[in-house]
């Protein structure tokens, strides 16, 4: 099978380990398209070369580079016509320019497609992206949902064909591990890592709910956004400035070490009314560091910690409070988290088996013959 994969997110190295394991199957042929950078709101996101082994990593330009809705790949038609893949995967929403151009580009080619969704909140969305995402709908193979409530999304926007929930991407725990040795000198050390720091991802919560902490303790911030000076601010409110550090955007290949130095991970999201977690993939990181976790029940995070963390209703400030000190004072705790965290990966969320799910789903589409599927 000859897989052309468009996916703008596989800029990161950390990411590039999917396309490797996919790699690794002999009937699989696979060549990638990026852009050499991508400007996301938190600040540019550059191409790192860090696992590319057994595959084509293809870069090419894009047009409209940084908004999310109308990019797209000018190359795409010629790179179909000269790697002539049998499946074109979108990694893309289905109403995304860049979705429905390679989509049609494909058709025309008779190339199988499919997409990528993280979307968990039904959105009716104007011309002219319902007509893109109708379209899109009506001529894919297969679509790879990130969640379970994605499921319902589509299927209420009327995609009847087959589907299946797979992560967008796992750790690969040889890189993702317990570190040698932890610096205990700190005390007990909260982390709430991501690269955006905007008011759903809930850090303000976090900040009030360790204000109250006894002890030595400290947070680190990891991310850049437009809520950063109010947190900064918050935390002098607070009387914490001194104990809260702001950490910036962590490279890829740097936070395995970052997250093995927490004690506690926190992801603490709020719901909006056009947003919910649809993931929290630094869970999973963490998890696979040996650090423990705890997670607000916005969206997917209940469904990806499990039992391996501890979960508090979002926005209760008292809850999250109550768990962090419950971890601070319970060592034996922490380390049972941590243990049951780095299983729940390896059961669940490697890199390997998200890619091996994923060739399943190629194998699927290329087995089921030719299925009438045309815009209409």
């Amino acid at each position: 099978m000859r897989i052309l994969m468009v996916s703008k997110a596989c800029l990161v190295g950390a990411y590039q380990t999917k396309l490797e394991a996919i790699a690794q199957f002999e009937d699989v042929e696979l060549a990638v398209v990026v852009p050499p950078v991508w400007q996301d709101p938190a600040g540019p996101v550059f191409l790192e070369r860090s696992h590319t082994n057994g595959y084509q990593l293809l870069v090419d330009p894009i047009r409209l580079n940084g908004q999310f809705h109308l990019h797209y790949y000018p190359r795409l038609k010629r790179r179909l016509a000269q790697f002539r893949p049998d499946i074109l995967h979108m990694d893309e929403e289905p109403y995304n320019l860049a979705t429905w151009l390679g989509v049609r580009q494909a058709q025309a080619m008779q190339i199988k497609s499919l997409f990528f969704t993280w979307q968990n909140i039904y959105q009716k969305y104007p011309l002219p992206f319902n007509f893109m995402e109708k379209q899109v709908l009506s001529a894919v193979r297969y679509a790879i949902m990130g969640n379970e409530a994605a499921v319902q999304v589509w299927q209420a926007k009327g995609y009847r064909g087959p589907h299946e929930v797979i992560p967008q991407f796992g750790v690969c725990p040889d890189i993702y591990r317990p570190p040698a040795h932890r610096d205990n000198g700190r005390g007990f050390t909260i982390g709430a890592a991501g690269r955006r720091l905007v008011p759903e991802k809930g850090v303000d919560l976090l900040l009030q709910a360790a204000a109250r902490l006894p002890g030595v303790w400290r947070v680190h911030v990891a991310g850049e956004g437009p809520e950063k000076p109010a947190l900064e601010r918050l935390a002098r409110q607070l009387g914490i400035g001194d104990r809260v550090y702001f950490d910036g955007v962590i490279p890829s290949g740097q936070m395995p070490a970052y997250l093995g130095q927490l004690d506690v991970v926190v992801l603490p999201s709020r719901t909006l009314p056009n947003w919910k977690e649809q993931f929290g993939r630094v869970l999973i990181e963490a998890m696979a560091c040996e650090t423990a976790v705890v997670g607000s029940d916005s969206g997917e995070i209940p469904h990806v910690i499990g039992q391996a963390g501890l979960i508090f209703p979002e926005g209760n400030v008292q809850a999250l409070h109550g768990h962090l000190l419950r971890l601070m004072q319970e060592e034996a705790l922490r380390q049972e988290m941590a243990r049951a965290g780095r299983q729940r990966v390896l059961a669940h969320y490697t890199q390997a088996q998200v890619a091996a799910r994923t060739v399943e789903i190629y194998r699927e589409i290329m087995n089921a013959g030719s299925r009438s599927s045309k815009y209409e």
